[in-house]
């Protein structure tokens, strides 16, 4: 369960906050550069920090999202600015059933939802940005858009 805590600095890019250990934090920060880890804690900065939350498809992995979410959503976090979740595939495969309903009803209480599935190349130690696979592309395009400063108005 993600906890407040103060960083020392601000930062202009997002945090990626892993809800759970081995939610793939890690390799998401190497494959989508731009992101810091926020170490499984909420960011708490003098000004809106954005994050995006990590979690795997398991269901101890969704029910950790959709913990993060209700913290979120219930006001108990301030200064986030939550951009989504992100849902990386727990093992190769079709998810379960009960896997993909959980996802779907985590996803409601969540501004955006990007699944990632297994890349077996990143599990044998394979650099991330090298092998990305497509269903990246949408993250990759979402967060660069989400996070360009905004031009002041003319």
């Amino acid at each position: 369960m993600p906890v407040a805590r103060t960083q020392s600095d601000t930062y202009d890019g997002w945090w990626w906050l892993g809800v759970h250990g081995g939610a793939g934090v890690t390799t998401l920060a190497q494959a989508v550069p731009g992101g810091r880890d926020a170490g499984r804690a909420w960011p708490v900065s003098a000004r809106s920090q954005q994050v995006v939350l990590v979690a795997r498809s398991s269901a101890s992995g969704i029910a950790a999202a959709q913990n993060a979410a209700r913290q979120w959503a219930s006001g108990m976090v301030t200064g986030v600015d939550l951009l989504g979740l992100v849902v990386v595939a727990d093992a190769p495969g079709r998810r379960p059933r009960v896997l993909q309903d959980s996802v779907r009803l985590v996803s409601g209480a969540v501004p955006r939802l990007w699944e990632i599935p297994w890349v077996e190349p990143w599990r044998l130690g394979a650099p991330p940005v090298q092998n990305l696979p497509k269903q990246c592309v949408p993250l990759v395009r979402d967060l660069t858009r989400l996070t360009q400063p905004m031009s002041p108005p003319m």
